[in-house]
């Protein structure tokens, strides 16, 4: 039997998913293939409809490799492993006379923790375990997320947290779940041959196909243990996220509420001396805590300098003790155990950093107005340490014994890719040089007729924004655009700050265009109304930027309401500005520019999400057309006709609006 060629195994996947084969997907194949078969690196830019994942699922399956196939959404890992892979690996199964297995795999937080289900939570309060099950009331909405938890566990095929529907709150799952340096282990766990996050370990190392998330990938690379199996293919899909990803996931903290719990979970096993060290040391950082102004720390004020290293002392003093001590009198002293470590660890590990004083390290102080009341006071002030960059990291990490596939809808910012790849550890594309990984950029296209379909309108008239100023002529904009409109706008904001005085202000101006505003319901339930009514608009900031894909007549307006920089207070973004004009560069195009191109195509992209989309990207910030970085931040969005024309764009709105209301009339 011959083997079957690219084009044959693509067409019949396309087929077994319902889809349609694009000229785009079948270039991305190709060059996905060509890059596995020469252990090479690709940045690919496929934009929105190509059909990315079987652009990359089919060559990668084809090969026979073992591959990681990374995410930042629970959305997309969920397509690929309920819906894209199963169909797949059926559809080739004639054509490759194999099956190639596939697994999810997820850090263990994420799965239920039979141990915890069946013996009790460890009190930071009292000696030992309590059970959660009594001390929760059956009639309150913690007691009765806990019974559900209880009930699907005997159920339950992988103790994942997302296969449990509708879900339950972060209070109740974390009553029934471990973080790794929590975890007994399997050897020492009654539960471990029943342990879920044991069993996704097992199935991923039988896999050919991992799906994870960027975190994870994140942890695997930073940590030297390895928590995924061995690849040859590493796959990042939504590749645009992954340093963010990363950097979160190379932040430490430090709370006074974080630092009190682990003084609390040591005093049950550590001696007196050693648990009497740990809390003067938490009460001496704590009041500077609450002294500190926030910003960036450039140089560690020399008593918080002393605080921390008392507090770090103090911490290592502490895990000697627990590690020596044994006390039978404490009900299941093992798991109480590892949950005191865990927390003094983490308070050692991110006090020890801090003091260390690296040069690639930011470290800052952040306080946000207290929650709750005065039982609270001290839950908005933290300290922070983030690398500088990481770059680094991902390049010595990623880059070597492997192949890696990036693919994204926006990885072309200004036209080409070096900013993303330079933010990746990579040289410019096509440099030469023993430590830069060799990478190839291509932008597969998109199926849409972007100049057709959508228009980009720049408010040009509109006054230049102020940091945080009264925006009375954007308000106005604003309105007269959702009213042409009839409704149908995702409003994309810069902070959530302008978000709520966006909508408070039009909701008593056009009362008869719904307007829901993130935070008031979840990210799910707003995007689901959203999408169900026409004449309703969506409001909020960040998530809502990456995060919606509602198609057809609902989202024919999209706005920002300006060109979304980090504030120049940022700490981490401010300095990682400052170190590239350090080294000579520009800072602010390097830093400011390609994160604002980055949200703003992502954004852009809200718009057209399938064929038969039309509508407008209304950008109410005058810099687009009027700075000389405009054309770079344009040249990062879809192709759509650039107007600043403000009567023509309400006639198009309205033009659009009445076709879909016809349509709808139609329908009905």
């Amino acid at each position: 039997m011959t083997k079957p060629s690219l084009p044959e195994l693509l067409h019949a996947a396309v087929t077994a998913v319902g889809g349609t084969e694009r000229p785009g997907q079948v270039t991305m194949a190709e060059a996905v293939a060509e890059a596995i078969y020469d252990a090479s690196h690709l940045l690919v830019q496929a934009g929105t409809g190509t059909g990315k994942s079987l652009g990359y699922l089919v060559p990668a399956l084809a090969q026979g490799e073992r591959v990681v196939v990374a995410t930042a959404t629970l959305a997309l890992q969920r397509q690929l492993v309920e819906r894209d892979l199963p169909r797949t690996v059926e559809a080739l199964h004639p054509l490759l006379r194999r099956r190639p297995q596939f697994a999810m795999l997820k850090g263990r937080s994420n799965y239920l923790c039979l141990h915890r289900l069946h013996e009790g939570v460890p009190q930071d309060e009292e000696e030992g375990l309590f059970d959660q099950f009594e001390a929760a009331a059956p009639t309150s909405k913690l007691g009765q997320d806990l019974l559900r938890l209880r009930d699907w566990a005997d159920e339950a095929e992988t103790g994942d947290r997302d296969d449990l529907t509708p879900g339950v709150s972060d209070r109740a799952w974390s009553q029934v779940s471990v973080s790794s340096r929590e975890c007994l282990g399997a050897t020492k766990c009654a539960y471990g041959a029943e342990c879920f996050a044991e069993m996704a370990r097992e199935r991923a190392k039988l896999a050919e196909v991992v799906v994870t998330n960027h975190a994870l990938l994140a942890i695997d690379a930073i940590e030297g243990a390895p928590v995924l199996p061995q690849h040859e293919v590493l796959i990042v899909d939504e590749a645009h996220e992954l340093v963010s990803r990363v950097t979160g996931v190379a932040t430490g903290e430090l709370t006074p509420g974080q630092v009190n719990r682990a003084v609390r979970r040591a005093a049950k096993l550590a001696d007196e001396k050693a648990a009497d060290q740990l809390q003067t040391a938490a009460e001496g950082f704590e009041r500077l805590m609450e002294l500190a102004l926030p910003g960036r720390l450039e140089e560690i004020p020399e008593d918080l300098g002393y605080a921390l290293m008392a507090l770090r002392d103090a911490c290592r003093t502490v895990i000697s003790a627990i590690g020596n001590t044994r006390d039978k009198s404490v009900q299941d002293e093992d798991a109480v155990r590892k949950q005191a470590l865990a927390s003094v660890e983490s308070v050692h590990d991110v006090a020890e950093r801090i003091t260390n004083g690296s040069e690639w390290d930011v470290v800052w102080y952040e306080r946000h107005e207290p929650r709750g009341g005065a039982a609270y006071r001290h839950s908005g002030a933290s300290l922070r340490v983030a690398p500088m960059s990481v770059s680094g990291l991902l390049r010595e990490k990623l880059f070597s014994d492997r192949s890696v596939i990036l693919a994204s809808a926006t990885l072309k910012l200004g036209g080409d890719f070096n900013g993303v790849g330079a933010s990746l550890g990579l040289g410019p594309e096509g440099a030469e040089g023993d430590d830069l990984p060799q990478w190839k950029g291509i932008d597969v296209g998109s199926p849409f007729d972007y100049p057709r379909q959508g228009i980009l309108y720049v408010a040009k008239h509109l006054a230049r924004p102020a940091r945080d100023g009264d925006r009375a002529d954007m308000l106005d904009e604003l309105t007269e655009l959702i009213q042409a409109a009839g409704g149908r706008t995702l409003g994309l904001f810069s902070s959530m700050r302008a978000a709520q005085l966006a909508a408070e202000e039009l909701r008593s101006r056009i009362p008869e265009f719904p307007i829901l505003l993130q935070g008031e319901e979840t990210l799910g339930e707003l995007i689901k109304n959203f999408a169900a009514d026409p004449k309703t608009c969506l409001f909020g900031t960040l998530s809502l930027w990456q995060g919606v894909d509602v198609p057809g007549p609902s989202c024919q307006l999209v706005v920002m309401d300006k060109i979304p920089f980090p504030r120049p207070d940022d700490p981490l973004m401010s300095a990682r500005q400052k170190a590239v004009e350090d080294a000579g560069g520009n800072g602010f195009m390097a830093v400011a520019a390609t994160h604002a191109a980055l949200l703003m195509a992502q954004g852009a992209g809200r718009l057209v999400r399938a064929t038969g989309d039309r509508g407008v990207v209304a950008v109410l910030d005058q810099r687009l057309a009027t700075a000389r970085y405009g054309s770079y931040l344009k040249a990062s969005l879809p192709d759509f006709w650039l107007t600043t024309d403000r009567n023509q764009v309400r006639k198009s709105l309205a033009a659009i609006d009445a076709a879909a209301r016809q349509a709808e009339g139609e329908a009905d």
